[in-house]
């Protein structure tokens, strides 16, 4: 098959009947940990294949499984801005740290103190046998994680021979015009042309392995190398610029940031000026027209170079105790680059209030401040961008190390498998390019020197007598060496660690004679114990932790703690019914753990299943799993800090705000600031985040209802429902709903949470901000059908073809952000509450011809997304705002997949394919969600950057 839907659409219901005298082999597949000849599971799984991976032709895993319906957008290598530097998979949109990521049934450390998500970057494409992809609780199976479901990856870990692949990828685009690149040719920013090839990937692997003591062990060794080049915003049209979110109807229009250049300089009177030339002049500043286009320089795609090593062993100690070892390493770097720092709101007052006595000043700034005589200060609030010093640049390593150790084997009618593993993962990250608030200060303190010359104070004084003065009251001005002073670099360094020790128990109790009469078949029983401690530190620098580094938009504070964990768990698989009327077959499954946590928590998991097949071309399965997840380290242990939020508009900001006085009274503001608020231009304001360490368990309930159907040899149908809640969700509460809800209710308990600044806003001082440190709040639910299908057949003379389909219709996906608050659903929606695009449908179809020529194989893919609106065009009260036409609706995306492969002989294999033949740009919008949201569009959504050309040679001895 050339993709497979399920796990029982993958493989045969049942395995291969054994030759006369031998035993079924048993095998144990996502979901359950009872060994069976059955290779199928209660819980639909999603299987891909080693084919499939290749047939995909991308060397990502984050790509491949985002091309699945059931993953969502999260980290990868596509986000800039906000970027962890790992990639997460995010099952149903529950979340990264809801979906448990295993290798070979064991799970993955923490994948970076900075996002505690199992970090996919790990795992080399290359060597995948399989992906197994169970959505749905399955805490009771694998321990807390499991919420939204667990992806499984099975590694080739039983490999004889060497096998040497090259790998070289690249995009090529034909710049198509479009609404968001009439908006930068309005504003006459410069429009790329067409390219040829850019984004380019070069990969190369070995894989080694060979049986050694006479066919009783077996070692496997990988080493793998890979780079990617980084693509700016700049190289494509609909992201020369950044589009602003407020749309004039049907047109997009282009915005950017208020922290702008030549500068906004907002003074006490509450009106903005900028520089008008070189000699220091001063004219109005137009928010239409100065905004700075912070787009093009930020990384559509991160460039990165990434090692790894990989190695599988096991020997046979006699017939009933094989000994096998893992042992992985990868070393990526990163870089994330969005636009230049600078002075984000500097408050120049007090201390660092603008002096009359200051040469740079010329007498036309001195006239607009209101500076007469020596000894006179003004106030005012600097927004400028550091154009001369190039975009920051945020430099991430992680380095990864894990092994495992283990005996399994038989004794008796018992299966067992003792293991330990342990998992470490080691970050760095250097900033560059970012500015010191203390040393702008300094340099805009300045005064004449003995000999006339521009000095900072802090020169005179001593204070700092490195500080070099910094001229940005006039164009042209600012001087390397002013660059040099004011840029600092700003270290963190962390680790996460992971030790896990276990044992699995499983039997089959028919060798007892324990099974019902009803059937042949005995019962299932798998127990279990296992350990598992995490630990995690993260420790920054004094510019970090003291809020020095300008571009932060706050300080970022190291963390540091652990915890632990016991677990028991059990598991049972009944066969009730066989060859009887009405029931082929009938299976009852259960399942249950408890969890003992060192953060004095105790939890339950467990679940109940059944299979029925009425006849044997047709099952029905059901499952309901209680899953229960833990918090984790970042969640418990940060310390609270400054961060930012994204949000369409503060309601009491602006000339005519759209709350009340009344209302925005609720939130600080005075008679004096109401109407005078100059809101964020960026749609950015601040927040505090922060862990908390009385964090309760979250729980969830998850149903599936599904019918399998096999009316013929080659033919597999399958539809599943399934309808997922997580109450208790962690988190911090939306600081946009605390907004929201202190200014309808003025209830003290969102009031209390909410300062505005001097100037009465939230996002221009650090004063204005609102609390949303993590809490137990409300609850997200999701229901909805997986579909899949499956047909092969072959043709005399014609060859072989391959169909398949796989698709998910999404019917609701609500949210309650605390208790009481109301529900509103974000399915067929994205934005700013919502968040990443939610189609309401999505599918994957694929064909693959097995053509008559030796050798050569061709297939296409059709891969579709439903179109979606902007959360603000809900009629749910919770989500409606204004919104222009051209920001209603990002429209479906249909994408065009071909690839084919030649063996060349049984040594050389060729692949070659174009994803996205036809270059279809991405939808755009001016509102895009916060992280996920990159170039006026999601990126990790949509194939953002047009056709990607992929060349593969395989070759094997």
């Amino acid at each position: 098959m050339a993709f497979a839907a399920t796990a029982y659409a993958q493989e045969a219901q049942q395995a291969p009947a054994a030759p006369e005298g031998q035993q079924l082999q048993r095998v144990e597949v996502t979901g359950s940990r009872i060994a069976t000849a059955n290779l199928e599971s209660v819980s639909p799984v999603t299987v891909v294949g080693a084919k499939d991976i290749k047939l995909e032709g991308t060397r990502s895993v984050e790509n491949l499984l985002n091309n699945l319906p059931q993953v969502f957008a999260d980290q990868g290598g596509s986000i800039s801005n906000g970027s962890s530097g790992t990639a997460t998979v995010n099952l149903r949109n529950f979340g990264a740290d809801r979906t448990l990521v295993l290798v070979n049934g064991r799970r993955l450390p923490a994948g970076s103190p900075r996002n505690t998500a199992a970090d996919l970057n790990q795992i080399p494409a290359a060597l995948i046998k399989r992906v197994e992809v169970l959505t749905g609780g399955a805490s009771a199976i694998y321990g807390s994680d499991a919420v939204a479901g667990v992806v499984n990856f099975i590694m080739n870990d039983n490999f004889q021979g060497v096998q040497i692949e090259s790998n070289y990828a690249f995009y090529n685009h034909q710049q198509n015009g479009g609404a968001a690149a009439e908006a930068a040719q309005r504003r006459n920013f410069p429009v790329p042309g067409d390219k040829s090839a850019d984004g380019k990937v070069k990969d190369v692997n070995l894989l080694l392995g060979g049986n050694f003591a006479d066919g009783r062990g077996n070692a496997v060794a990988f080493i793998g190398y890979k780079k990617e080049d980084p693509l700016l915003q700049s190289e494509r049209d609909f992201t020369a610029c950044s589009l602003d979110g407020f749309s004039s109807g049907n047109q997009f229009n282009c915005g950017g940031s208020g922290t702008s250049f030549p500068g906004r300089f907002i003074l006490g009177d509450g009106n903005s000026y900028t520089v008008a030339n070189n000699a220091g002049g001063v004219r109005p500043y137009v928010g239409a027209t100065d905004q700075y286009n912070y787009g093009p320089l930020n990384y559509f795609r991160r460039p990165s170079e990434r090692y790894t090593f990989s190695s599988f062993t096991h020997y046979d100690i006699n017939d009933q105790a094989r000994l096998y070892t893992e042992a992985s390493f990868h070393d990526d770097s990163t870089v994330a680059q969005i636009a230049p720092s600078g002075l984000f709101g500097f408050d120049a007052s007090g201390p660092n209030a603008i002096r009359y006595e200051n040469p740079f000043l010329s007498q036309a700034w001195r006239t607009q401040l209101g500076l007469n005589a020596p000894g006179d200060t003004a106030d005012a609030l600097i927004f400028r961008r550091n154009v001369e010093g190039g975009g920051r640049q945020d430099d991430q390593r992680h380095t990864s190390y894990r092994g495992v150790i283990g005996i399994k084997g038989d004794v008796g009618n018992w299966t067992y498998d003792a293991f330990a593993q342990v998992g470490r993962v080691l970050y760095s990250e250097t900033y560059f390019n970012d500015f010191s608030n203390v040393r702008i200060g300094r340099a805009l303190n300045v005064v004449p020197g003995a000999n006339g010359q521009p000095v900072c104070q802090s020169v005179v004084d001593g204070t700092d007598p490195n500080c070099v003065p910094y001229n940005i009251w006039a164009l042209g001005q600012i001087t390397p060496e002013a660059l040099s002073y004011l840029q600092t670099p700003g270290f963190q360094k962390g680790s996460t660690h992971q030790s896990v020790q276990g044992i699995n128990l499983s039997t089959d109790l028919g060798e007892y004679g324990i099974k019902l009469p009803t059937t042949s078949r005995g019962i299932g029983l798998a127990l279990g114990w296992e350990h598992r401690t995490e630990k995690l530190k993260l420790d920054t620098d004094t510019a970090f932790q003291t809020g020095d580094l300008a571009g932060q938009g706050g300080p970022t504070f190291g963390v540091a703690g652990q915890f632990s964990v016991r677990d028991y768990y059990a598991e049972a698989r009944i066969p009730v019914l066989e060859k009887v009327p009405f029931a082929d077959q009938l299976t009852l499954t259960g399942s249950y753990r408890r969890s003992d946590y060192s953060t004095d928590h105790k939890t339950s998991s467990y679940g109940v299943g059944a299979e029925w097949s009425p006849v044997q071309a047709a099952k029905v399965r059901f499952s309901y799993q209680r899953a229960a997840r833990a918090a984790n380290v970042v969640e418990l242990f940060t310390p609270s800090g400054l961060g930012l939020f994204g949000m369409a508009n503060d309601p009491c900001a602006g000339a005519n705000p759209s709350a009340t006085f009344a209302e925005c009274a609720r939130t600080g503001v005075t008679q004096a600031q109401y109407g005078r608020i100059e809101d964020s231009p960026a749609q950015q304001y601040n927040a505090i985040f922060g862990g908390n360490t009385n964090l309760a368990p979250e729980e969830s309930d998850s149903y599936t209802l599904g019918l399998v159907l096999t009316p013929m040899r080659n033919l597999s149908l399958t539809i599943d429902a399934f309808d997922m809640k997580v109450e208790g969700v962690i988190g911090g509460m939306p600081a946009s709903t605390t907004l929201t809800q202190c200014l309808q209710t003025g209830a003290p308990q969102f009031c209390s949470l909410i300062t505005r600044d001097r100037l009465g806003s939230l996002w221009a001082l650090p004063a204005g901000n609102i609390v949303a440190t993590n809490q137990n709040l409300g609850m997200r639910s999701t229901r909805g059908l997986d579909l899949g299908a499956n047909y092969g057949w072959k043709t005399p003379g014609y060859g072989s073809f391959d169909l398949s389909y796989i698709g998910t219709v999404l019917k609701e996906f609500k949210s309650e952000d605390f208790p009481g608050s109301g529900e509103y659903d974000c399915a067929g929606l994205h934005g700013t509450t919502c968040g990443t695009p939610l189609p309401k449908y999505r599918h994957k179809i694929r064909a693959v011809w097995g053509t008559p020529w030796a050798g050569l194989e061709l297939g296409v893919t059709w891969r579709h997304l439903n179109s979606v609106k902007l959360d603000a065009t809900s009629s749910n009260p919770l989500l409606a705002a204004d919104f222009e036409p051209a920001d209603e609706r990002l429209a479906s995306r249909d994408y065009l997949d071909l690839v084919g492969q030649w063996a060349i002989n049984k040594n050389f294999t060729l692949r070659v394919g174009m994803n996205n033949a036809l270059d279809k740009d991405p939808p755009v919008t001016g509102v895009v969600a916060a992280v996920f949201g990159n170039g006026n569009t999601y990126p990790q959504v949509y194939d953002a950057m047009g056709r990607h050309v992929f060349l593969n040679l395989t070759a094997k001895f």
